[in-house]
């Protein structure tokens, strides 16, 4: 008996229960090294192909983006009754399921920005060059305006009299309520996509990359519910030029700056968030 107890004992000691399980357990063997920041400018790029390829790529996900979301708009806005269609909900799962199909479609050829406060954002984090952020930001804007110009072209009547999905201040709120809601609208989404894009979560977490679009979706959806009775949620600046530029009349341009302003503010202070106090990078030695 003594010696079976011996063994127990020496299996016990061998076979720790306090192993790390999860994470904790990844975490062991893999060394992480902080990426350099991208270079300001990168002349290189013009000359290789898969920088184009990112920007149609970029241009066919915001085309497709604003293709969808302004027939759902259309859709809850002509009903006399909102019990028949989708509803606010149903809009905010139309933006935030596209944004979560699209991110997954085209994160591994031009990162899935779709949107160029979050290019903006990236931009300031040293993320891509100002070329390449320029890039995107023109291929996202023209994408919007073709995607709503053909919602337009398939139902130019119905698209005219339901305001076309275009953003503007509802009555009853001021510019300074509608810029504030933008700014922090657009600060959840940026503030998300750097956490779920983390190189250091993704290093540590082999399961991140993977989930990276539905918490990025999962905010667009959020902000939607909380934000479209005060400005119909821009927190996109090519959403609402593409919308405005093809509804066209006069009440969706005359706030119209809140809809740039607000987003490049509001992806400014995330950037400033994550990179300086969540990831302190400024105070990380350079050696």
């Amino acid at each position: 008996m003594e010696g079976k107890e011996e063994d127990v004992r020496l299996g016990a000691n061998k076979f720790s229960e306090r192993q790390p399980i999860g994470t904790a357990a990844q975490s062991q063997e893999k060394d992480y090294k902080e990426p350099p920041p991208a270079p300001l400018f990168e002349p290189a790029e013009f000359c290789s192909w898969s920088f184009y390829r990112a920007g149609i790529a970029e241009f066919m996900a915001t085309f497709l983006f604003l293709y969808i979301t302004i027939l759902t708009v259309m859709g809850v806005v002509k009903s006399t009754t909102k019990c028949s269609t989708v509803g606010i909900q149903g809009i905010a799962w139309a933006f935030g399921g596209m944004i979560f199909a699209l991110v997954y479609c085209t994160a591994g050829i031009s990162g899935g920005h779709i949107n160029p406060a979050v290019t903006f954002g990236l931009l300031l984090a040293r993320k891509l060059s100002l070329n390449r952020a320029l890039f995107y930001m023109v291929m996202q804007c023209l994408g919007a305006i073709c995607g709503a110009g053909v919602v337009k072209g398939f139902q130019k009547g119905l698209y005219q009299s339901t305001g076309g999905g275009a953003n503007v201040v509802a009555a009853g709120y001021t510019k300074g309520d509608g810029l504030g809601a933008e700014i922090v609208g657009t600060f959840i989404l940026v503030y998300t996509v750097f956490s779920a894009t983390d190189a250091k979560r993704n290093a540590r977490d082999s399961h991140v990359p993977i989930l990276a679009p539905l918490p990025i979706g999962f905010a667009v959806f959020l902000v939607h519910l909380a934000t479209i009775p005060i400005t119909g949620t821009g927190i996109n600046p090519a959403r609402s030029l593409g919308a405005a530029i093809i509804y066209n009349k006069d009440h969706a341009w005359d706030d119209h700056w809140i809809f740039w302003v607000g987003p490049f503010i509001g992806a400014a202070l995330a950037a400033l968030y994550h990179q300086v106090v969540i990831r302190a990078i400024p105070f990380k030695s350079r050696t």
